[in-house]
């Protein structure tokens, strides 16, 4: 959305109680948030490495590839990332 553009859809935010909080508020309803995970030290931080990635020919249908181009930045790893949910459900 440009600046001065008018939103598609109109906001369900209610910003003047957004602005109407104090720091304090914020920092209340943060530790309340159950989506608000905390921050772990770097000594608790665990480096994953991810899988390792093989290339391959793959063989796909003219209009799933279309569909992965027109919808996903990276079509290829949004691929992949379906391939691994499929996989997971299998397991």
């Amino acid at each position: 959305m440009l600046l001065g553009e008018k939103p598609a859809t109109p906001s369900r935010t209610d910003w003047a109680r957004i602005e109407a909080m104090t720091e304090e508020d914020i920092e209340r309803n943060a530790e309340n948030d159950p989506d608000n995970l905390p921050i772990l030290p770097m000594s608790e931080w665990k480096i994953i490495d991810p899988p390792k990635k093989q290339s391959i020919h793959l063989r796909i249908d003219a209009d799933v590839l279309a569909w992965f181009k027109e919808n996903s930045t990276h079509h290829l790893t949004h691929m992949n990332s379906v391939l691994r949910k499929y996989m997971q459900s299998k397991s």
